[in-house]
């Protein structure tokens, strides 16, 4: 499985306007909806059980990034965004800094494997200090795009 599996071009957001996490989480799903990803009916109950999962626990895992994730019985097919924050966003991360890059994955219900398996690659991904660095830098979504190529081609 690669990032370009899962991840909606069409739905990558390289300037996110939102400056909370709520915000942010909404427009990336309202973003993810508008690219056909996902019905326009499922944008309230998935971002509904986004939140909830924020309130359980942070997803804000440190080092800038965050990692919004549910599995939700409307979501067909795994399905998956980033959102770049220039100003950073407080989600209450677990090293109490600000989030600068948002990946947003969602999964359906009964395919756990594929979820961990997707969640696993994203995570290999921002474990890489220069990949973190040349995400927050790319202001366009091709910018974004193209590095998402590249750590599928393991460069």
């Amino acid at each position: 499985m690669k990032l370009k599996d899962f991840i909606v071009r069409e739905a990558v957001v390289p300037v996110l306007e939102a400056g909370d996490r709520d915000g942010a989480i909404r427009e990336l799903v309202a973003s993810l909806a508008k690219a056909g990803a996902i019905g326009n009916e499922a944008v309230e109950p998935i971002l509904t059980a986004l939140i909830k999962r924020e309130q359980t626990g942070s997803t804000g895992f440190g080092k800038g990034v965050a990692v919004p994730h549910v599995k939700h019985s409307s979501v067909n097919k795994m399905v998956g965004t980033v959102g770049r924050s220039v100003g950073g966003i407080d989600f209450a991360a677990l090293d109490h800094q600000p989030v600068y890059s948002i990946f947003l994955l969602l999964s359906p219900e009964n395919q756990p494997q594929q979820h961990l398996q997707a969640m696993n690659i994203v995570f290999t991904n921002l474990q890489d200090d220069m990949f973190r660095k040349f995400l927050r830098q790319s202001e366009t979504r091709e910018a974004i795009v193209e590095l998402l190529d590249e750590a599928d081609q393991g460069k």
